[in-house]
Order: C-alpha cells, then structure tokens, then sequence
C-alpha cells in the first residue's frame, strides 16, 4: 500500500484526507503550537488523536520510508561501535546492522538530513534509514547502550595502583585520594543510570577473589552486568559510602546509608547497605525509582474473585489485614496499594515503616529509628494516641509488636501489616508462635493474603511451544487438564533476550470466617485451616499461578520457581 498525496500537501493534511484527525483538531494543534516549542507529533501523541504506532506508520507510508519494528531485529554491535551513543541520543536512532558496505539505522525522523550526514561521516559507510516508533527506539538505545565500557575506560583513568583489598593492602587516605578523582564519580553515575534504565531493582557490587563483580536483580533475577578489576574496588565502595554519608574509614563493621540520585528527569532514591566480606567489603545499592507510579490494587495481578474478597477485607472499620510470603514478595507494594485507595479524607491513617520507601499525600507516615528507641512496638504505642483510623505497621516480627497490633485491631482499628510465612493458614501459626493467643488471634483477624511475584511473558516474542514433563505434570496435577505447549518468549531486543518484561503477582485470599476463627480457637492447626478454606473456594496459591499460566501471562516454570507452599 502507497499513500498519494499531491505535492506541497503535508502529511497532516493526508491525515486529515485519511480521516484520522479531523480538521478542528489541526488548527486546534496550530493554534496551539504557535507559541509552544511542542513539536506537532508530540500534542498529537499527547492528545490522544493518534497512537505513536499509527503517526509513526502513516509518516512511514505517506515519505515512502519503509517501517521497522526495532524490537524483532538482530542489533549488531558492528553497527552499534559504528555510532557514538551522544549521535543515537540526539537524533533518536538505533544502528541495526552492516551489510555490503551500508549502515542500517532506524530513525524517528528519516528526513532529518543532519542526523544522516553525521551517520555517514562518523561511519564512514552509505545509511540506509527506516522509521520506527520513537519509544521503541528510545528503549532500544537504552538496552544496547551499555556502560560496560565506558565505566572501565574511566576508571583506567585512576592513578591508583593494584589492590589487593582482602589483605587490606590499600589505606582509607589512598581512597580518599582516588574518590576524589572524577573518573570514579563518573563510574558510578553511569552504573546507577544503566540500573534504572534496565528496570533494576538492586545493584550488586561484591568483590571476588581475582575481580569485582557487578550485578543487576531484574524481575527478581540477579544477572551479571560486568567484572571490574579488583584495583577498582576500593575507589569505587569508598565512593559509595561518601553519596550514602556513611564512614568510610570503618572498613569491619556493616553500614546502612541512602543517597538521592538525579538522573535526568528523575529523581530515584536509593538504600545503600555495605558488609565485610572474605575478600573485602560488598556493598548493595537497592533502587527506589520515584518516577514509577506507584500500582493500584487492580495493576497488581488480582483475578477478579480474590479482588473482591481482598477489597472486602479493606472494607472493614476494624480488624487486622496481613500479607504474608518471603523477601521480594511484594509484600510491602500490596500493602501501599492498599493505603492508596482508602479514604484518606475522611480517615486518619498512620504509617510506621523501616524504612520509608515512597511518600503520600494526606498520610501520616512515620520511619523507624531504632537507634533512637522507635521501634515498631514503640511506634504502634505511640500512634495509639494520635487518633488513628487506618495503621500500617511495616512487618511483625517480634511478641511485642504482634501483641501490640493485635490489640489495636480489637480496640476499633483497622490494621494493616506484613509477616513472613509461606501461606495463609502459616500466618496464623506464626502469630501464635509469636505469643498472640488464639482467642485474640481469631477475634482481630479479618483476613490473610499469601502471594508471590512472577515474571510476565514479553508480549513481543511469545509463542507455543511443546512443554517439558515437568511443566506439564504441574499443570495437570492443578488445573485437571492436559496440555502439551504452554506460551514462552523466545527472547528479543525488547525483553534482553530473557523473554520477560515485569512481573505481576499470585495471590491466596483467605477470609477469616467463623468456621476458620472456631478452628483457631481450638489450636486445630495449619492443615486444618488450609482445607476448610479452599471449601470454602480460597483460590491458592499454584491455582492463581496456574490459571495465569492458562490466560498466556507466565510460564509454569515460573509458578513451580516461586510457589513453594506445603499444598
């Protein structure tokens, strides 16, 4: 298909001819954009008149440029080394490959003749430009546009000798020295940029015995980002320490510190926490990325049965609402979720958290500071005279704080919090365990959440596939169903290769009913709990995981990696 168009029409003209805009919204646009420096994509875009795949495939079709989904293509690095990052960035383009002596480059403008005769000299090759969707080719740039080499080019830079850190062969003055050289500084923005551009959620910065290791968790994944030498390690956590206010002369003991970071048009929090180890000091950068909206309760991967019953627990004036599963769990963004979408007009709701991870609006949010006294304990008994409505306590995980919440729950407040326990007939173990007793247990509790996180197939490389034994033995054991092939992503520029992009949760609802409160009563135990509440249609945990794998949203290897219940 070919657009025609007579000449000196404009391609917004042809869009109106084409009846997607309508001629109101172009000289609304006009108008507009005579005294913003917006450019006419963007109001567009940002009107909602047209997607950016449609602008993006029309302009492709009316210039005579052929379209190019940068997300299915092999980028090669012969075509990347051809291309200075500061050229892609400036002029939004992706280099694809080299072939028969000609640069393939996807562009967001191909008529932009400045961008391709500064291709062609940097290159030196002839450049065959192809369109493609700015935020495809904005994403791709930051997928491909590693730091690797760049943090080792600067720290080259250093004028530091080698290092051996676990005989302590380098003083704290000669870090001094080296952290305040600027290639360090530069290191370590590029490696922190490079994590939030990848979506990471911690950096790992450990030193081995022959090198320094860095990694990224992704989607709850370690991977290995790159290894530094060893010369660069004191440099590089004393550097660390300085952005965290931490001593950087104590060397033994382990650091907790925070730095705020810019980057960009983002500001992104990050937890610094530093250990010794055999080989030196590690150190932990968890990303706390401000500009993420945070989810609401139906963004979180609730099916719609476990929804309602979870909405219908936050729907209580009183009583205590616990979410339960292991560290990354997510537990801590069901809980903020929660608090978001309650009144907070006309209800007080008070939150102690360790530490405070995002702010709200209208909500009383209070860190713990154990140096100074405020525990979790301290913190509820303080709040119990502030007039609370709502209270979120951070975590229960001691006899003093369960007790404590416990009776605020019993005395007219609705109480929010979070314990490790593998589902949710051991959440209500565990707070026995932790000195609550059982009549007091039964009459706070209004309900248990259990849940996990598992990665989301990458929606642009996902296909059927035969599935191994093992998969299919889970599944059918589960959902009483075969099933051969399952969905997976096969890996692509969009998702790195992993055939993942996100994560959602799987949830176990359970409704603390009155047959369940009698049975906590009587001391009956977890796997008495756990079978009257499936009777009573609680949704668990591998039913959750299995019937998102069934809807195409994970894999079974997923559920089976995360979902490790007593059944």
């Amino acid at each position: 298909m070919e657009v025609q168009h007579a000449p000196g029409k404009t391609l917004w003209d042809t869009l109106v001819e084409a009846a997607l805009i309508t001629e109101e919204q172009l000289r609304e646009a006009m108008d507009i954009l005579e005294s913003s420096g917006e450019s006419m994509e963007e109001y567009m875009v940002g009107q909602g008149w047209l997607t950016e795949y449609q602008l993006t495939l029309f302009t492709s079709l009316y210039l005579g440029v052929p379209f190019i989904n940068v997300n299915r293509q092999d980028i090669q690095q012969d075509a990347l080394d051809l291309v200075p990052e500061q050229i892609a960035r400036k002029y939004r383009l992706i280099p694809i490959s080299v072939e028969n002596g000609a640069l393939t480059v996807a562009m967001e403008d191909p008529r932009n003749l400045d961008a391709l005769e500064e291709l062609a000299t940097a290159s030196l090759k002839r450049v065959d430009a192809f369109i493609s969707t700015p935020q495809d080719i904005q994403e791709t740039i930051d997928r491909y546009y590693r730091v690797s080499g760049e943090i080792e080019r600067q720290l080259s830079m250093l004028s530091i000798g080698s290092e051996n850190d676990a005989e302590g062969a380098l003083e704290a003055q000669l870090s001094a020295e080296a952290i305040a050289q600027a290639p360090v500084v530069r290191a370590l923005d590029l490696l922190i940029t490079q994590a939030v551009q990848d979506r990471s959620s911690d950096i790992h910065v450990e030193p081995q015995e022959d090198r320094l290791r860095i990694r990224f968790r992704t989607d709850g994944i370690l991977h290995e980002i790159m290894n530094l030498p060893l010369s660069a390690h004191s440099p590089f956590i004393s550097r660390i320490k300085i952005m965290a206010g931490m001593n950087i002369a104590e060397r033994r003991r382990p650091q907790d510190g925070q730095i705020s970071f810019k980057m960009r048009d983002r500001d992104v929090d990050i937890r610094v926490a530093t250990s010794n180890t055999i080989y030196g000091e590690m150190s932990v950068l968890r990303i706390l990325d401000k500009s993420f909206a945070l989810y609401t309760l139906p963004q979180l991967g609730f099916l719609p049965d476990t929804y309602d019953a979870y909405t219908q627990m936050l729907k209580s004036p009183f009583g205590m609402v616990l979410v339960s599963g292991p560290t990354g769990a997510g537990k801590t963004t069901t809980l903020y979720a929660s608090v978001a979408q309650l009144d907070r007009v006309g209800r007080n709701i008070i939150t102690i958290e360790d530490p405070v991870e995002y702010r709200f609006d209208d909500i009383n949010q209070m860190p713990v500071n154990v140096a100074s006294g405020f525990t979790f304990a301290a913190g509820l008994r303080a709040t119990m005279r502030l007039d609370p409505n709502v209270i979120l306590v951070g975590e229960i995980r001691d006899p003093e704080t369960a007790q404590i919440a416990v009776q605020a729950a019993l005395t007219g407040h609705l109480v929010l919090s979070s314990v490790h326990a593998n589902d949710t007939a051991g959440v209500i173990v565990r707070l026995i365990d932790l000195g609550v007793e059982p009549f007091m247990a039964a009459s706070a509790l209004v309900g248990v959440v259990a849940q996990r996180m598992v990665r989301r197939l990458c929606a642009q490389c996902t296909r059927s596939r035969p599935a191994i034994a093992e998969e299919k033995l889970a599944y059918e054991t589960e959902m009483h169903e075969t099933r051969d092939e399952f969905l997976y992503g096969d890996g692509c520029n969009f998702c790195s290769g992993t055939g993942y992009v996100g994560r959602t949760g799987i949830y176990e609802v359970m409704q603390v009913s009155e047959e369940i409160r009698r049975l906590i009563l009587t001391n009956s135990g977890s796997d008495a709990i756990r079978h009257q509440a499936r009777d009573e249609g609680m949704s668990t945990l591998w039913h959750d995981g299995m019937t998102k794998v069934k809807m195409g949203i994970t894999t079974p290897q997923e559920v089976i990696r995360n979902v490790f219940t007593l059944g």
